[in-house]
């Protein structure tokens, strides 16, 4: 897998942004969604990475500066077409690598609390990130499931 940064101008990482969005909006009430569109992934505190396979497009995600310390995963979607291959898990530790980098002492993340976010919510309990209360400009919500991962 190739993990590129991304200044999301691709038709296929549009595509499967706009995928994301849309899927994020049908599931979460208006008040609840905290999916980002493309301009909204284009702020220049937000790093987008892009996942290929030759020249296929497998996956996207991107890291949020918070602040110098403390960092927000963002946008995590694995196409359709490649569920359940590892995508999410080597982009999701190619993201705290990352981190890790740039100095962070926190990862943290918003996700839904519905029962088809279940996968994602395993595979990041599963890399080490543990329940937590709201945090930055987010508050309690009972369709979000707010996690963090000291690094």
């Amino acid at each position: 897998m190739d993990f590129k940064i991304d200044d999301l101008t691709g038709s296929e990482v549009i595509a499967l942004i706009g995928e994301h969005f849309q899927n994020m909006a049908q599931q979460s009430p208006p008040e609840s969604m905290h999916a980002l569109n493309l301009e909204g992934l284009r702020k220049p505190e937000i790093t987008f990475w892009s996942v290929w396979e030759q020249n296929e497009l497998l996956g996207c995600g991107a890291l949020k500066e918070i602040d110098a310390q403390h960092g927000e995963i963002k946008s995590m979607r694995t196409s359709s077409l490649h569920l359940r291959k590892g995508v999410a898990k080597q982009l999701l530790e190619h993201i705290i690598e990352e981190a890790k980098k740039r100095g962070y002492l926190r990862l943290s993340l918003e996700t839904g609390a519905m029962e088809s976010f279940e996968p994602a919510i395993r595979l990041y309990a599963n890399l080490g990130f543990k329940y937590c209360k709201p945090f930055s400009d987010y508050i309690e919500d009972p369709n979000s499931v707010f996690m963090t991962k000291e690094l």
